[in-house]
């Protein structure tokens, strides 16, 4: 069997970039994830080091765990549905204070191949909350299932990396 050091994930995002930033500013990340189910934490923790910044995730793929794990209140997922910028928002935050982070990242979205809840294929709402507050960026990706949300991965650290760059 042969094997390689280099995670494949992480050639995808500029998780080391990430990982260095986060321990030069002595902060720590959680993620709340739904459309990419692990894949972003899975992606930070690719990176040697990883384990002095990352606290956890939480993985609430099922609308129910939105509010039961991350706190996302009850209203807003029946006024707003799982895929919606207050939803992005509260993962984030549900993120960062469940798992006692400085930074929280929130992702859900839809990565097809239909539809769901009104929003078409490639919709995405990114949560980042931080020390300063938290934020919501909706994103527009194509491709498939695979690309739509590695895309999400990319987009989720570069907007991390934003943010401690700008803090």
């Amino acid at each position: 069997m042969t094997t390689s050091s280099t995670d494949p994930l992480t050639a995808e995002a500029p998780a080391a970039d990430l990982v260095r930033a986060l321990i030069a500013a002595r902060q720590t990340v959680a993620t709340a994830e739904s459309l990419t189910a692990g894949l972003l934490g899975a992606t930070i923790a690719g990176v040697p080091g990883a384990s002095a910044v990352l606290r956890g995730g939480l993985i609430v793929y099922a609308t129910d765990l939105k509010e039961t794990l991350a706190g996302v209140s009850a209203d807003t997922l029946a006024a707003d549905g799982p895929v919606a910028a207050s939803t992005a928002e509260q993962l984030a935050v549900g993120a960062r204070q469940r798992c006692g982070a400085d930074w929280g990242i929130g992702l859900t979205g839809v990565a097809g191949p239909d539809p769901q809840d009104g929003r078409e294929v490639g919709t995405v709402f990114l949560g980042l909350s931080g020390p300063e507050g938290t934020e919501v960026v909706r994103l527009k990706l194509s491709g498939d299932r695979w690309t739509i949300r590695v895309s999400a991965v990319r987009a989720a650290i570069t907007e991390l990396l934003r943010g401690l760059r700008s803090g």
